[in-house]
């Protein structure tokens, strides 16, 4: 990437108000990114229109405002992007590596089905080499998946180290559109990294697995790869994942209780940039960042220390 102006990107999902796990993703992303002058990108991913709305996207919009990460550009949010994500759904066909898919939510869960020891199933490709006869058995529409193949994948991910990946063995085929005509996450994310010019990826550590099936995808589409860094998923002190689930923590709360300097200097603290949990602006912190100060998968925050700052 050297000598390529660096281009990174925000990328929440409006449906509710953020909590500090989103927060501290959009600080780091945010940070990586003004440190060496490079452009910040929003865009809103809410390809599930059911969870999410514009007035979700709005509120976000204010919220960095309030905390202080501005952006340099906006743009289009994921549900507006059909006609994009069709364009590389029919470059997939072409290349001969999508087939639809009628297996039910029970048969990918079944007991019997292969999983992964985080409980992930793997796809055992079930529909794969279905004839059109055995297809034409079915009455419902199918989800649509792209063939794998046996290759590892190595990420060199800033935070996490070296991460590697065999898809075949892993995940096995992925659902790229689902059976109501909706893309899913890993081919959206994708084509909008492409197409906003990308060059880093921050987010939490939960999607290090979405790495190099986007990175498989990015090769079968003629994208480039961004760079990646995964940080620390934000735990509470008895080992529960901070979510939106957690109203006193959101940033609506939050925002009743604690100036946005507070915030940043205590999530700053958390991730291990400044020594003490002090006041303090993101513009002030980005002569602080570094990624060699940033590592684990897993950071345990003291919330109650952070409420007690106001």
């Amino acid at each position: 990437m050297a000598g390529l102006v660096t281009v990174g990107r925000f990328a929440p999902t409006p449906s509710g108000r953020m909590h500090l796990g989103n927060v501290f993703a959009a600080l780091l992303a945010w940070l990586s990114v003004r440190s060496r002058d490079g452009e910040m990108v929003l865009r809103m991913e809410d390809l599930d229109t059911q969870r999410t709305s514009a007035e979700y996207a709005e509120t976000l919009r204010r919220d960095l405002g309030w905390l202080g990460l501005d952006y340099d550009r906006e743009t289009p949010a994921q549900s507006t992007r059909k006609n994009a994500y069709d364009r590389a759904f029919r470059q997939l066909e072409e290349l001969g590596l999508v087939y639809p898919c009628y297996c039910t939510r029970s048969q990918l869960h079944s007991v019997n089905a292969p999983h992964l020891s985080d409980g992930t199933y793997v796809y055992p490709g079930t529909c794969r080499n279905l004839t059109d006869g055995e297809r034409a058995r079915f009455a419902r529409p199918p989800a649509w998946r792209v063939r794998v193949d046996d290759r590892q994948w190595v990420v060199q991910d800033w935070v996490q180290g070296e991460y590697r990946c065999v898809l075949s063995r892993d995940c096995g085929d992925m659902v790229i559109r689902r059976a109501d005509g909706v893309y899913v996450y890993q081919l959206a994310v994708t084509v909008d990294d492409g197409e906003a010019g990308v060059t880093e990826v921050v987010r939490g550590m939960d999607l290090l697995s979405s790495a190099p099936r986007q990175m498989y995808l990015q090769e079968l589409l003629g994208l480039p790869h961004p760079e990646y860094a995964h940080v620390p998923m934000l735990l509470a002190a008895d080992g529960r994942r901070l979510s939106k689930r957690d109203k006193d923590l959101d940033l609506g709360e939050l925002q009743k209780h604690l100036k946005p300097e507070q915030l940043m200097g205590w999530l700053s603290h958390a991730a291990g940039l400044i020594d003490r949990p002090e006041p303090v602006s993101p513009r002030e912190l980005t002569k602080e960042f570094s990624w060699e100060k940033i590592r684990g998968d897993h950071i345990f925050a003291d919330t109650q220390a952070l409420l007690n700052m106001g």
